[in-house]
């Protein structure tokens, strides 16, 4: 039987998350993320460089650019790039501020 992907000829299953996925799940944050650029690594140095919070981001709505930039219509302020920032440069705002 060739139908499924048992026969597909891929060595391994991967896949990529995408933004948006989910909707427009920026609207329900009750906190999002801001950078400071003058300690986070790539913006300070102009050099590509860390991209923790690029990595860890569940939803893939951080760039991998100098300096890194977050699509607020789809963060959750889930926080997890701020916890994984070695230099500290991400704190989480209110959304009332």
């Amino acid at each position: 039987d060739d139908m499924g992907t048992r026969n597909c000829g891929h060595i391994t299953a991967s896949s990529s998350p995408a933004v948006g996925e989910a909707g427009r799940t920026g609207d329900w944050r009750v906190q999002h993320p801001q950078f400071d650029y003058a300690i986070c690594t790539p913006a300070k140095s102009g050099i590509p460089s860390c991209f923790r919070c690029w990595t860890f981001c569940p939803d893939a709505v951080i760039t991998k650019t100098v300096p890194p930039t977050v699509n607020l219509e789809y963060c959750k302020g889930c926080g997890i790039c701020s916890e994984v920032c070695p230099t500290g440069a991400i704190t989480m705002v209110s959304e009332e501020n």
